[in-house]
């Protein structure tokens, strides 16, 4: 217990697949490494459309980890959660025979969930009749089916559940476990999201809102802060954490990658898709999540920023960074991984939690890549373009998403 009495919570595994790896260590190393995971779009003919690009998940062989029948039945995003909670439960070394299961559950976000299979079911309904689309239509398509699956695949019977709260559901989802635990509720959480959106109706839909970068150069496509900046780049994935409360973790002398020590959400209240021009939302959410762990903005060593590379959220977030930190944002680091990754939707802020845990542990800052051309609205350290050694005791990882959705991690270096 802590002064407040309110029980600590640390990461003791972690999984991912994202466009620049088919594992956590493999996806981290990739962004210190500077890979861009934005290539040409594979998943669906591109000729008539304006965006060409995304940030794609690449040989992953779903049949191979899940078995061919099992496949048929789920959609691309539970596929992705699925491979990422397997490698977060075996690399958090956790013995399921030895857990109270009724104390361990699951939240795992997606934002639009099984995009892809109720385009290819509407397709079939409208040929065959829309009474002959597959029974597994609606368990393959619902947003909280990959919390689903993974509860079923570990028999887990704590809280299930799904944040749908578009960008910033995956960090949501993290904040929700981290509170299960800390107040008392569970002992052991597996949380995340996973997103599968790189679809003619997703790529369509976003571009219709004029939200993605039209570039055909990868280079110039996903660039957060740069002043040529026009769009984000989709990306699709999955990210799981494992949660432990300390004692729990300790008794079975696992391995710890940080502390998760604090957390804060909150609404704009101002546009359905627009930050609030004074990022007032995001600035309240910050203070508010560093107030929970505890710390004050002098102690932040890193900001894995939000930074979608869209003309407004990256203006409104430096803004917001500027009125919390104040003097101190001119030398705090603040990076997006999306310069690499892409946008995962709601799988975003599950990735970006995972580096920063291995960014606490490596002492190792992820660049934004691509920076070229600087912003006046937009003077951060950005870590541009190679990674950088630095002693990361606390960090920050920020998500804002459509309708106004903030949520914030503060992740601490876990000292025994």
């Amino acid at each position: 217990m802590t002064a407040n009495n309110k029980r600590v919570v640390v990461i003791t595994g972690l999984g991912a697949v994202t466009p620049i790896g088919l594992n956590a260590a493999e996806s981290f190393q990739a962004a210190l490494d500077g890979v861009c995971g934005i290539a040409p779009i594979t998943a669906f003919d591109t000729t008539d459309s304006k965006v060409k690009l995304a940030a794609e998940v690449k040989g992953f062989d779903a049949d191979a980890l899940l078995g061919k029948r099992e496949v048929r039945r789920m959609d691309r995003f539970t596929q992705f959660a699925l491979a990422a909670a397997a490698e977060a439960v075996q690399d958090s070394a956790l013995d399921m025979e030895q857990i109270d299961r009724c104390r361990a559950g699951v939240i795992v976000s997606s934002g639009i969930g099984g995009l892809g299979t109720i385009e290819a079911e509407h397709t079939k309904g409208e040929q065959r009749g829309f009474e002959r689309v597959s029974p597994h239509f609606i368990p393959m398509a619902i947003c909280n089916m990959a919390a689903g699956h993974i509860a079923i695949a570990y028999d887990l019977h704590g809280v299930c559940s799904c944040p749908v709260t578009a960008c910033a559901g995956g960090t949501m989802a993290i904040g929700d476990a981290f509170r299960q635990i800390r107040d008392g509720y569970a002992d052991v959480m597996l949380c995340g999201g996973a997103e599968a959106s790189i679809t003619p109706l997703g790529i369509g839909g976003f571009t219709s809102m004029k939200a993605l970068s039209e570039s055909a150069d990868p280079n110039r496509a996903s660039i957060p802060f740069d002043a040529e900046r026009g769009g984000f780049v989709m990306g699709e994935g999955a990210a799981i954490l494992v949660l432990e409360e300390l004692s729990h973790a300790k008794a079975r002398g696992a391995h710890i990658y940080a502390e998760l020590a604090g957390y804060a959400a909150n609404c704009d209240a101002y546009h359905i898709t627009a930050p609030a021009p004074d990022g007032a939302g995001a600035i309240a959410c910050m203070r508010q999540a560093l107030a929970d762990a505890g710390v004050v903005p002098g102690d932040v060593s890193y900001i894995n920023a939000h930074g979608t590379g869209t003309p407004l959220n990256d203006k409104t977030e430096t803004a917001a960074i500027k009125a919390v930190f104040g003097a101190d944002a001119a030398k705090l680091p603040v990076s997006s991984t999306k310069s690499m990754t892409g946008h995962l939707l709601g799988a975003a802020g599950a990735v970006e939690a995972v580096f920063s845990a291995l960014t606490i542990q490596r002492d190792m800052l992820p660049p934004t890549l691509n920076y070229l051309v600087e912003d006046a609205e937009c003077q951060l350290d950005v870590v541009p373009n190679r990674a950088r050694p630095a002693k990361a005791n606390v960090v920050l990882s920020n998500s804002l998403g459509f309708g106004g959705h903030n949520a914030v991690l503060v992740l601490r270096k876990f000292t025994a």
